[in-house]
């Protein structure tokens, strides 16, 4: 705003001072890239995890395009802007879900079979598989592994890639025990096509359990046995 003193301070000073220099404006430039952090985000692990939680269950139950970035940062207790500190874009975000999804599931897959007895079947193998990917599936903490299979389309052709190895070391612990059922006569079917078989029936539960059903997992578990297996 101009100073409306001005003229008459000129005025009383002599006539050969010249006029004092106006201070120079301070050119702020504007912030590029990332938003400024929110102190609330200063645990970053713990706000990490809240905010791949976050995601993968708006993914799975809104649909990857209609999870807005303000609804993600919302589940995580996060400004809107926030998110980018930790991913460079939603579809980044939607990878780590993927990601972080299988190599939890392999990893709890591995102690499920880890915690069998030495003389524990191949049925009680199998049985132990199929219970423990209704699990990743369709249990309490089930938003990881649907994502997968929703929004596979969504990832790029390099993301795919990455993700198509870790699965594939996911499904490699079933082809021995597939196998071993094959050669005692419980699986009828070639151990190859029954893997591709199998996780189909299994994956497709997404679309029509319900926990509030007739069945639990336990059942649900008991009753795909029979199905591929048949009866004990």
């Amino acid at each position: 705003m101009p100073n409306t003193f001005a003229p008459a301070e000129r005025a009383l000073r002599p006539v050969s001072a010249p006029p004092e220099p106006a201070p120079a404006a301070v050119h702020t430039p504007a912030r590029r890239g990332r938003p400024p952090k929110d102190p609330a985000d200063s645990d970053e692990g713990n706000r990490r995890r809240q905010l791949i939680d976050g995601a993968a269950r708006l993914f799975r139950t809104k649909g990857f395009a209609a999870a807005s970035t303000r609804d993600i940062a919302a589940a995580a207790g996060m400004r809107s802007g926030s998110p980018f500190y930790h991913f460079e874009s939603k579809s980044a975000l939607l990878f780590v879900v993927m990601e972080e999804g299988m190599v939890q599931a392999t990893a709890s897959q591995a102690q499920a079979l880890a915690a069998l007895p030495p003389e524990a079947t191949p049925r009680d193998r199998l049985h132990t598989l199929v219970r423990h990917h209704f699990e990743v599936l369709l249990g309490p903490k089930a938003d990881y592994i649907p994502v997968m299979l929703y929004e596979w389309r969504s990832l790029t052709p390099e993301q795919r890639t990455s993700i198509a190895r870790v699965k594939d070391r996911y499904e490699a612990e079933w082809v021995p025990i597939l196998q071993a059922l094959h050669q005692i006569g419980d699986l009828r079917a070639d151990p190859v096509a029954a893997r591709l078989f199998i996780f189909g029936a299994l994956n497709w539960s997404v679309q029509w359990f319900s926990a509030r059903g007739a069945l639990s997992l336990d059942e649900l578990t008991s009753q795909a046995l029979r199905l591929f297996v048949g009866d004990s």
